[in-house]
């Protein structure tokens, strides 16, 4: 079966994840993390690839990229292909390392950006490691003006510019009303044309555009069984009109 082709973002801003194959370890050690983040590092650098967020876990990645030049695949590509036999020759593993394809999520708001970076840097909290003050291997502390021996790998002067200084991004990342309403769709992306078929089928008779006036209840079942359909949060904003932090809420 022939791949579905990643989804282009206009703005160039990408929420990237790479996993383990078959959830395995990535990084056996520190020097293992490093070795990983410098080739990140300089992949990017030749590609032209701005890295303004990222998270290492034991057994995937994060990263929030800015790819004006369209070569992420081939930098990434680049970077786990020579991490793999890297790390392969020191561990003595045999076969693949990362799962074959990495995932690539669009961003085209500049409050998704905000949501995206506050999503990677919490992931150690919501998988009970340790929360993102305490946890090393995120770019948080590089927000903080922090570097990791010596060394800084994120661009933190946009996102730090739209927040407003080190002190607002504290209070963004940490505060007690952080807003988890941004979650990426591990799923294969849903056309738009079929997503609307798949709305027509759920509401029957009732219009888009009147699913927002119907009661909470029914509203939000809805809204439920479209997400479980396949559709994104994004999608059914578009299609019904309704914010997305009520569709992302729908079902909690």
């Amino acid at each position: 079966m022939a791949r579905v082709a990643r989804a282009r973002s206009e703005s160039g801003f990408y929420h990237v994840i790479l996993k383990g194959n078959g959830r395995q370890v990535l990084f056996e050690c520190n020097a293992d993390r490093l070795g990983f983040l410098e080739l990140l590092s300089d992949s990017f650098r030749e590609g032209g690839i701005t890295l303004l967020a990222w998270c290492l876990m034991d057994n995937h990645v994060h990263l929030l990229v800015e790819d004006t030049r369209e070569v992420l695949s081939s930098a990434m590509q680049k970077v786990a292909t020579t991490y793999a036999l890297q790390y392969n020759t020191r561990s003595g593993h045999i076969g693949h390392v990362f799962q074959q394809r990495f995932h690539s999520f669009p961003v085209e708001e500049d409050s998704y950006l905000l949501e995206v970076m506050r999503y990677i840097h919490n992931n150690p909290d919501k998988a009970g490691v340790a929360p993102a003050a305490s946890y090393r291997w995120s770019s948080y502390h590089e927000y903080l003006g922090e570097s990791l021996w010596g060394q800084r790998f994120a661009d933190t002067r946009l996102l730090l510019g739209m927040l407003g200084g080190v002190d607002e991004f504290v209070g963004f990342s940490l505060g007690e009303t952080v807003d988890d309403s941004y979650q990426p769709n591990l799923r294969s992306r849903i056309p738009d044309d079929m997503a609307a078929e798949i709305l027509a089928g759920v509401l029957d008779d009732l219009p888009p555009s009147r699913l927002k006036s119907v009661e909470r209840g029914r509203r939000d079942a809805v809204l439920l069984e479209l997400k479980r359909a396949g559709l994104s949060i994004r999608q059914i904003e578009r299609l019904t009109g309704i914010g997305r932090n009520i569709v992302a809420r729908a079902g909690r």
